[in-house]
């Protein structure tokens, strides 16, 4: 922070436009030596500042792409039930107040994206801007730029808790209310021309033609099907006006010349003549029912599900579900104790005993006044238990095939029906309870998932925002379409793992704390990784870096490059350079040969000290081609680019580190497609040396041209 100051003393015609300051800081800062007190109190200052400017770049964008979300959200709800607010006549009041209240509901998924979005945006800005650069450059950290944002997120989340406590379930009961009372509304009779309209509750009508001046209808047909399809009422008419009674419950048709057949009583299926009715007429009036007013339902039944309970009340309706569960399960397993065939039988009573009695908890040892007399009840009960026991008789194992067989024929075919029935009567009994306590359980993981979604809203908002601000700082692109990408991607990638997670522990295949929290395991520590990687200006959104890392994985590099150089100074020596490359063709022949032998899986696995020796044989040829590029013969230096690359490679030789080896080993479906490769590999490495010695061969019939003659 001192050398900004010092920077802005040196640029003092600029001070003032960059920071507004009196007449006094001037005299001071014009001055040779400037006080620590006042470089403290000016550096505050700028770091105010700082934060008042990076807030307002934030909170409008915050705002933009909290709207947008929201807006994009609220279509999604709209396309989902469009079905349901279309073709009902409903005034635009209600369907504005359905689309507050589900714009309400959609906070939660719209808050999270927009600040993922907006902090991209926002860091993505600094960074294109080079104003985080400056930042940097200044002694101003990441994470120190990131504080007045990390508050305000703060502050986001805890306002997201409450919002998800306190308004959220009313305005979900508002809302689930008004859909489904609007589902449950007659459509608006708009009846076609030529085709059957089916929308009136058990009438069908058709209307060959309509005056859409008049209202008038012609060639008017009406099925009355409420007595069943065998009973049906037929109305014909030439013409008829349609309107609705005063109260909307009753359609009013007023028909013109026209007949009516109807039976004289209801039709059976083993009838053939059944009696009919045919009226004809000049003017008829006919009332159907069909009630077109909006009746909203009442709250509280949308209000006592899990979506209109807060904190409190789902904590208490858990308590008293687990409660009734267990309490449920005591009951069914003592009823199953009971109904299982006796064994006991009590010589005072005649009655089977049954084993239906809990153990009791173990009493803590006798202290102090109560010692004796709890002593005097514990031999009362040893007591009454023994002569309990004593009266007691068991009866030996009854065999059961004998015992069938010993009844007749005639009557063990009724004897297997009623052992049947009574088996079904219990599965059935047993399927019952079963399914009430599974539905039990079903409500009760619900209350619990919408228990634990008041919490994680708030912490998905944290964990989106250590991720979107890392990120824009890394990319440093703008505007709304890099951010945009990534934020769309990153949320699709949060959205399915929760929905994932959601559905697991709706159904009961995970814990519910687990499905639900799920999601922030796995984003957790991604927001963590990548502001790590900003604050220490990791590159790592470079392609560079990938193409580099996949190059160095496929063993692909670069050809070698040498270039002449103008200007020798120490001529190499002709006998040395010879030498060199002589043992250079001989080591390479050497390890060439020793990689064509393809060597056995555990010889491949116990090691051949490979990788060693060709970091060995790279170094001396880098050093060989070192030598040589002080030569003057130029063909020497050209043929010194042909050199491929020698380098080492974990598996060409996996030995190392010797533990990872011997696992691998014996873990056939990795370590033998590894031997695999690995002989592909050994084979290029080979021909790679191959060249190296061919090479050196060539080199020296151009530095001992009588070689070439001998």
């Amino acid at each position: 922070m001192l050398a900004i100051i010092s920077l802005y003393c040196k640029v003092k015609e600029n001070l003032q436009a960059l920071l507004p300051l009196d007449h006094k800081v001037f005299v001071i800062l014009h001055s040779d030596s400037i006080d620590i007190n006042f470089c403290q109190h000016l550096a505050m200052r700028l770091i105010k500042r700082l934060y008042v400017f990076i807030l307002k770049s934030f909170l409008p964008l915050f705002a933009m792409t909290f709207f947008i979300v929201l807006f994009i959200v609220l279509m999604q709800f709209l396309w989902k039930h469009i079905d349901d607010l279309v073709g009902k006549g409903l005034p635009f009041s209600l369907i504005g107040e359905l689309f507050f209240y589900a714009a309400v509901s959609m906070v939660p998924m719209a808050l999270p994206l927009a600040i993922l979005l907006a902090s991209l945006m926002t860091y993505g800005n600094f960074g294109e801007k080079f104003e985080l650069t400056a930042m940097k450059a200044s002694g101003i950290s990441l994470i120190h730029t990131m504080r007045p944002l990390i508050f305000l997120v703060i502050l986001i989340s805890v306002g997201a808790f409450f919002f998800q406590n306190n308004v959220l379930p009313q305005a979900q009961v508002k809302m689930w209310t008004l859909l489904f009372s609007m589902r449950q509304k007659s459509p608006e009779v708009e009846i076609p021309e030529g085709v059957f309209y089916d929308q009136i509750p058990g009438y069908n009508l058709l209307v060959q033609k309509k005056n859409m001046d008049t209202g008038m209808l012609y060639d008017v047909m009406i099925y009355d099907v409420t007595r069943g399809g065998d009973n049906t009422t037929i109305l014909v008419a030439d013409s008829a006006m349609m309107a609705f009674t005063g109260d909307m419950k009753y359609l009013y048709l007023h028909m013109y010349y026209g007949e009516q057949f109807e039976n004289l009583r209801e039709q059976k299926s083993l009838d053939k003549n059944v009696p009919f009715r045919r009226e004809t007429f000049h003017d008829k009036q006919v009332l159907l029912p069909f009630d077109a007013n909006f009746n909203r339902m009442d709250e509280q039944g949308i209000r006592s599900q899990y979506v209109g309970k807060n904190i409190t009340e789902l904590q208490h309706t858990i308590d008293s579900i687990g409660e009734r569960i267990d309490s449920t399960g005591q009951i069914y397993a003592k009823e199953l104790r009971k109904n299982a065939f006796p064994l006991l039988v009590d010589n005072r009573t005649g009655q089977p005993v049954f084993s239906d009695k809990v153990e009791e908890r173990t009493p803590p040892p006798p202290t102090g006044r109560n010692k004796g007399k709890q002593i005097d009840k514990k031999i009362k009960e040893d007591k009454e238990k023994s002569e309990a026991e004593d009266s007691v008789k068991t009866y030996p194992p009854i065999n059961l095939d004998s015992l069938i067989r010993s009844v007749p024929g005639s009557k063990r075919d009724d004897l297997f029906d009623r052992a049947l029935q009574i088996s079904r009567r219990h599965v059935n009994d047993y399927q019952f309870k079963s399914a009430m306590v599974t539905d039990d359980k079903f409500i009760m993981r619900r209350h619990e998932i919408e228990l634990l979604k008041k919490y994680t809203l708030s912490v998905a908002c944290i964990i989106f925002f250590f991720i979107g601000a890392p990120l824009g700082a890394i990319i440093r692109k703008g505007g709304l379409g890099t951010p945009l990408v990534i934020s769309v991607l990153l949320f699709l990638f949060y959205y399915i793992i929760d929905n994932a997670g959601y559905k697991m522990a709706r159904d009961g295949r995970w814990e519910v704390w687990i499905g639900i929290w799920l999601s922030t395991f796995i984003l957790a520590p991604l927001g963590i990784y990548v502001t790590y990687q900003a604050m220490n200006d990791s590159a790592v959104f470079n392609a560079d870096s990938y193409k580099n890392l996949l190059r160095k994985l496929l063993s692909i590099r670069d050809p070698r490059s040498v270039g002449r150089k103008e200007v020798i100074i120490n001529e190499i020596s002709v006998p040395e350079a010879l030498r060199r490359l002589t043992q250079m063709k001989t080591r390479c022949r050497k390890l060439a040969w020793t990689l064509d032998n393809k060597p056995s899986f555990f010889q491949f696995w116990a090691g051949q000290n490979i990788n060693s020796r060709l970091l060995h044989t790279g170094d001396s040829l880098d050093a060989l081609i070192q030598y040589l590029t002080d030569c003057h013969n130029n063909d020497v230096v050209d043929k010194l680019s042909d050199f491929p690359w020698i380098y080492t490679d974990w598996i060409l030789d996996p030995s190392q580190p010797e533990i990872v080896a011997k696992v691998l080993k014996w873990i056939f479906p990795v370590s033998y497609p590894l031997y695999l490769v690995s002989l592909h590999k050994r084979k290029k490495m080979a021909k790679s040396l191959e060249t190296v010695a061919a090479l050196c061969s060539e080199l020296y019939s151009i530095l001992n041209p009588s070689s070439n003659k001998n």
